[in-house]
């Protein structure tokens, strides 16, 4: 099995580091010091299921690789639609490509079935340009649920959770998912292939659409916001909301919203990767998360004021952010 990882970061580097350790032909690539630290050194990682390392091939140019059996894209969503001279040598005609993003995906509604089958959801898909560079029949959905972070160049610290869900837009069990799990688990990590994953996408999404935009307006961490009684309220409404739509879709989410507070609670004072975002000055990958949902409601009639507000809100960080960035 051949594998690129393309954004070899904090996530794309773990998974490449087990692929390789599974005994994976693994292509890491990246850029910076963490691409020069793991050219010399490989991928360190250090876990509290124990530390490894992988040595596995690291560039820069793609077309040093070539054609693959999986691209697993750990870009933030919105560099996908720019991704295309990245990605394009990596594609042969069967290529998967194995998408680690939070929120709503652009290959939702393909294959989905029903009176939304084949819907564009332009904040994630605007105009088809996502589409273009990745077509949807490519697509293998994953939902993670891994912490990682760069603690130095080349070495990636694994926090908690081991667990990346997979799934075909279809529901279908394709060869392809099935080789893609074994190779997954055969490196230490968990990987069901889920034929409902549009579920774990809403139970994931619970969190991402209400903690992440409210850490950035607040700049609290998970376990502030969770103890401040004013906020926990904004974010069970939002949560609430967020089910609605999920449901009006035919999804229903097996999780209760005091669950995943709770769940969330747990956490204690971690800052969401938006709020790390804002603070480093980088572009906040909000359209998956909220604007997608937003429109979604639109699409199915749904009432969702607190997540218009909250959006509106955050549109205007956004704008704000980017204005810094070009100041």
């Amino acid at each position: 099995m051949k594998v690129a990882v393309l954004g070899a970061g904090a996530i794309g580097a773990y998974v490449g580091a087990a692929l390789h350790r599974a005994g994976a032909d693994v292509h890491l690539i990246a850029r910076g010091p963490h691409l020069a630290a793991m050219r010399r050194h490989g991928v360190r990682v250090l876990s509290p299921r124990g530390d490894f390392a992988a040595r596995a091939h690291a560039t820069d140019d793609p077309a040093e690789v070539g054609p693959v059996d999986y691209v697993f894209l750990g870009l933030k969503a919105h560099s996908y639609a720019a991704c295309g001279p990245l990605i394009e040598p990596l594609l042969g005609r069967d290529t998967a490509v194995v998408a680690a993003q939070n929120g709503i995906p652009w290959w939702y509604f393909h294959r989905h079935g029903g009176p939304y089958d084949g819907t564009r959801i332009q904040s994630v898909d605007p105009g088809g340009a996502v589409s273009a560079v990745l077509a949807p029949r490519r697509a293998v959905g994953c939902v993670v649920y891994a912490a990682t972070e760069i603690e130095s160049p080349g070495v990636v610290r694994h926090l908690e959770g081991t667990r990346f869900s997979v799934g075909e837009p279809d529901r279908s069990l394709s060869p392809r998912c099935l080789a893609f799990s074994e190779a997954m688990r055969e490196g230490g990590l968990k990987c069901p292939v889920e034929p409902e994953l549009r579920s774990d996408i809403w139970i994931k999404l619970l969190g991402n659409i209400s903690f992440n935009p409210i850490s950035a307006l607040s700049r609290a961490t998970m376990r502030q916001m969770c103890l401040h009684g004013g906020t926990r309220r904004v974010i069970e409404i939002m949560m609430n909301e967020t089910l609605a739509v999920a449901e009006a879709l035919g999804c229903r989410p097996d999780i209760s919203v005091q669950r995943r507070l709770a769940g969330a609670e747990r956490v204690g004072d971690h800052r969401t990767s938006t709020l790390q975002d804002l603070e480093r000055g980088k572009p906040l990958e909000l359209d998956v998360l909220l604007a997608a949902v937003v429109e979604l409601a639109e699409i199915t009639d749904v009432p969702v004021p607190t997540l218009r507000t909250v959006h509106a809100l955050c549109d205007l960080l956004a704008d704000r952010t980017k204005e810094g960035r070009a100041a």
